[in-house]
């Protein structure tokens, strides 16, 4: 039987003016692969995130998500995606708690059970009463990565998904956003030697032009640094 693509591009393209973001990027993501996107500061790769989120519309090509077609169906893969970006996106006034019942409810979810399951999985379910402004960065990424999980989504966006966690944080997150959580993930990272280990396929940028795409198994680490030369 065939495996069903999650993710399918032909030829996006797209422009901030006339500066050209990301340019004819073609590519094929399986169900429950994991696509490593790799590149220097301006690449191309957060626009990629934003695109494949429905944040922002391709001006050029072909984008299909969990087999629908962006933007006109958007709509129809918002709630099946999970967004963990540089910002939180988290009310730093209210606790844990609060941040995620609003988010259940814009998700149309009784999440009580499923927030206090993600806030024991991450040790944050002690402190999770507590406004966020008051915990630390660490704190506050282990209670967004509850939020970009908790309506339980079948594909992870990810952006440096472990910035800011120390060793014992990165373990706990693990299972979650990591490949035994079995989801189609989007991986950004700064770390090619640390991301190929969790990747199925690479794509590497330089200045929104695709430089490296390839398997993971095919690529040397050692390789990739050439892209931030």
């Amino acid at each position: 039987m065939a495996v069903l693509a999650a993710l399918e591009l032909r030829g996006l393209t797209r422009r901030y003016g006339e500066r050209l973001a990301l340019a004819d990027v073609t590519l094929s993501v399986a169900a429950g692969q994991t696509l490593a996107v790799l590149g220097p500061n301006g690449a191309g790769k957060t626009t990629l995130l934003r695109l494949l989120a429905t944040l922002l519309r391709p001006h050029g090509g072909e984008v299909s998500v969990l087999g629908h077609a962006l933007p006109d169906e958007g709509w129809a893969v918002r709630g099946r995606i999970g967004l963990l970006g540089h910002e939180p996106l988290l009310y730093r006034e209210l606790s844990a708690r609060e941040n995620l019942a609003v988010y259940a409810a814009l998700h149309g979810l009784d999440g009580e059970a499923r927030a206090e399951e993600l806030l024991a999985a991450v040790a944050m379910e002690r402190r999770a009463d507590e406004p966020l402004r008051t915990l630390s960065r660490g704190m506050v990424q282990r209670v967004a990565v509850c939020r970009a999980l908790l309506h339980d989504p079948e594909l992870l966006l990810l952006d440096e998904p472990r910035a800011n966690l120390d060793p014992a944080a990165s373990e706990l997150v693990e299972p979650l956003i990591g490949r035994a959580s079995g989801r189609t993930r989007v991986i950004v990272s700064h770390d090619p030697a640390g991301v190929l280990a969790e990747a199925d396929l690479v794509l590497g940028l330089v200045r929104g032009r695709v430089q490296v795409l390839a398997g993971a198994a095919e690529l040397d680490p050692a390789a990739l640094v050439e892209l931030y030369r």
